[in-house]
This record gives C-alpha cells, sequence and structure tokens, in this order.
C-alpha cells in the first residue's frame, strides 16, 4: 500500500510540475503582455521553484566529456567494465593518458545513486585512473535475478577489484566503509593478490558506539522487527522488480530530507529570492544540487535489514564478530593495505570517531600505513564541494601516490 500511495502522489504531482513550468514559462515569455503587470516574475519564480520540487526524476548521467591535464583537454569516455544483476564497474577512460594510479571508488548503496559521487570522480579523473561501482535501482532487478545482501556486497567489491587487477587503490564514501573494510580483511585473509594497495574511508560509520548522531539514534532506538515490519516494501507490479522485498529510495529521502528540513526550506526560499533578482546562476546551482539529491533509488530489503543490524545495532566489525560465507571477518588479517581514514567535523551523519576506528581494529597493519585526517566540514563536503576539492582530496593524492 505504501509504494502505491507513493505512487499515485508522484503521479500527480508530476502533472502538477509540469502545469507550473508552463505557467512559470508563460508568464516569463517578453511576447506576453500580462509579463509586465506587477507582482509576475514573482509568480513565475514560485511556480518555478514549485515546479523543479515536484518534478519526477530518473537516474541522472555522470556526463563527463573531457578533464583537464597538464593544461590540456583530454577527452573522457564511460566504459562498462563489468556487469552484475544488482550493480556494474564503470570506468571513465581518459583518452591517451597512461601509467597514473588506478583508484576504485565504491560509491554508496544508500538510496542515492553513484552520480552522487560525481564531484568526487570530477576531482580525482586529472589524478587517477577512475572506476566506480554503480549500483541498480533494485525495483528494476527481476526476482529471478536473485536476491543481495550484506555478503553479496563484499563479493561484489572483490569481484571488482579482480577485474580492474592488481596495484588498484579504494575509496569508499560514507555507508560503504563497513563492506569494503570487510572485502579488504577477506582478500588479505586470501592473500589476494588483487587487494588494494591503499583503502580510504570517508565519512563512514565504522563503529558507530563513537559519538552516535541521530542517524545512529534511529537505527538502535527501534527494534530489528520494526524495521523489517514497517519501511520494507513490495515492489509494485509496474516495476521490473515487481514482488522484491525493498527499502525504497523516498522513504530514505524523506528521513535525510527531515533531519534538517529547516534548511533545505532556506535552501528553496534563497532560490526563489535568486530567481526574482533574475540571478540564474546561483539559482541553478540549486537546482543541480537538488536535481541530485533528489534521484532516488531502492536497496534490497535483505541488505538493508543486514546493516541495521550488524552496522548500527550489533556493530559487528568493530567487535570482531562479523562473518562472511560462514568465515569470520578478522581486521588483524590487514597487514600490507595502507588505511587512511577521513572525517568531517561537522558530520551530522557519522560523528567524530566512528570512521577512525577503522584504524584502530587493524592490530596488525604497521602505524607508518596509517593515517587520520579531519576538515572543518559537514557530511556531505567531506566529498563533493570547495572542502572536499581544496582540502580533502590533496590528502587523498598524497596518500595514494605515497604507497604507489
Amino acid at each position: 500500500m505504501l509504494y502505491n500511495a507513493y505512487e499515485l502522489q508522484r503521479s500527480m504531482l508530476a502533472g502538477a510540475s509540469a502545469m507550473a513550468d508552463t505557467w512559470a514559462e508563460l508568464l516569463q515569455n517578453p511576447a506576453n503582455p500580462f509579463a509586465y503587470f506587477g507582482g509576475g516574475e514573482v509568480i513565475a519564480s514560485a511556480l518555478e521553484v514549485f515546479a523543479h520540487a515536484a518534478a519526477p526524476r530518473g537516474k541522472p548521467e555522470f556526463g563527463f566529456e573531457h578533464v583537464v591535464i597538464d593544461g590540456r583537454q583530454v577527452p573522457v569516455v564511460e566504459e562498462i567494465i563489468l556487469r552484475k544483476p544488482f550493480g556494474q564497474l564503470k570506468k571513465f577512460t581518459r583518452t591517451g593518458v597512461e601509467g597514473s594510479p588506478k583508484l576504485l571508488i565504491v560509491a554508496p548503496m544508500s538510496g542515492h545513486y553513484a552520480t552522487l559521487l560525481r564531484g568526487t570522480v570530477e576531482r580525482m579523473l586529472p589524478f587517477a585512473e577512475v572506476y566506480i561501482t554503480d549500483w541498480r535501482d533494485a525495483k528494476l532487478v527481476p526476482v529471478e535475478d536473485g536476491h543481495f545482501d550484506f555478503n553479496d556486497y563484499i563479493d561484489y567489491v572483490i569481484e571488482f577489484l579482480e577485474a580492474i587487477g592488481p596495484g588498484t587503490h579504494m575509496l569508499a564514501v560514507c555507508q560503504p566503509s563497513v563492506p569494503v573494510y570487510a572485502a579488504a580483511c577477506v582478500m588479505s585473509a586470501a592473500k589476494n593478490p588483487c587487494r588494494p594497495k591503499s583503502m580510504t574511508l570517508m565519512g563512514g560509520p565504522v563503529d558507530t558506539r563513537e559519538a552516535p548522531t541521530v542517524v545512529n539514534t534511529l537505527a538502535t532506538e527501534r527494534p530489528y522487527s520494526w524495521f523489517e515490519q514497517n519501511v520494507i516494501v513490495t515492489v509494485p507490479l509496474t516495476y521490473a522488480g515487481a514482488g522484491r522485498k525493498v527499502y525504497p529510495g523516498f522513504l530514505q529521502l524523506a528521513g535525510f530530507m527531515s533531519m534538517n528540513l529547516g534548511n533545505h526550506l532556506m535552501s528553496h526560499w534563497e532560490m526563489f529570492k535568486h530567481l526574482v533578482q533574475g540571478d540564474d546562476e546561483e539559482a541553478d546551482a540549486t537546482k543541480a544540487f537538488y536535481e541530485e539529491y533528489r534521484s532516488v533509488c531502492d536497496m534490497t530489503g535483505e541488505f538493508y535489514l543486514q546493516t541495521i543490524d550488524l552496522v548500527f545495532q550489533n556493530h559487528a566489525l568493530p567487535k570482531g564478530e562479523m562473518m562472511h560465507r560462514g568465515k569470520k571477518v578478522d581486521p588483524a588479517a590487514i597487514t600490507d593495505i595502507a588505511i587512511l581514514a577521513i572525517e568531517g567535523e561537522r558530520d551530522d551523519i557519522s560523528g567524530l570517531g566512528q570512521t577512525k576506528a577503522a584504524l584502530k581494529i587493524a592490530t596488525k597493519l604497521p602505524a607508518a600505513m596509517k593515517k587520520y585526517a579531519t576538515v572543518d566540514a559537514g557530511h556531505y563536503g567531506i566529498f563533493n564541494g570547495s572542502k572536499w576539492r581544496n582540502q580533502v582530496a590533496p590528502i587523498v593524492e598524497k596518500w595514494i601516490a605515497a604507497h604507489e
């Protein structure tokens, strides 16, 4: 019922959005005499803000065409290296450029598409040969393609690293920090030659007992059964994954929006003022952010529930209790993978110390192969925006170069 109600609302808003957009264009058209009456620009701006907020969204594109390296423009081509039912390994090939470090960026599977890390990829392209995990929307994966749980996530990371080959560096943003770390443990224990040279974890919930945030509290104040009964729904017949149990992206988005509702309302108010003043550049910047932020996808119910259980409620990895395919995931197995942990001092998703815990539990890794850094930024600012470009990325590049 929840999904069907959402689909009905989405359809209604799509029509209202199209109508508002049409009227906004009419009121701003120089050929329309009513556009010159008082209040026309204010009404048109209000309609434009509503149209943008209510418009339906699909999967965004990365859209990279070129990158500047050593002062020259180099064409960029997106390639799919490996396709799997629940995700694919994407490579950004820089035509004619060789000899750079190989970097696998593991995008979050937390309601948004991998394009949420567009700024992360863009900043690293001049420095490295970049790959990214491009996760699929679970509601589009047919039931006959099987399930996807925490073990499968770890297996996907391992398989992607093996497809890239030895000598790869890995960067995980937020949610994937735990399964990425687990994959490194599994590969190290097996002496897998494709285990990463270095691993950078940014704003990840490695140990959520450290500086708990609102997100952590929401995940622990209710029992596992509550999440199973209240947030897992069945994909309706209108999608390819009909019948699959999922945690809908629109619920994840609603949760994050409600956490900072005042800030989001102010952002739209500022967008409205910029439109009224004719400052299209500032208005477009806000639009671009929300275009990406509101583009959401579903994750499988089994993966979501296991994440709640293993990461947020039982802290399996830092307590040494995590299992993968019947075998213990042992952080002490990591002896030669350099680990960089980066945290935002104003991060309201993963509190200070949660990512740093990754260094503490790697008990057999030499101190020289561990590094911790903080930046005066919120969660999003760690991997996007000027703080990421000017403060965080140089630390990551230096760390990769030191272990290349």
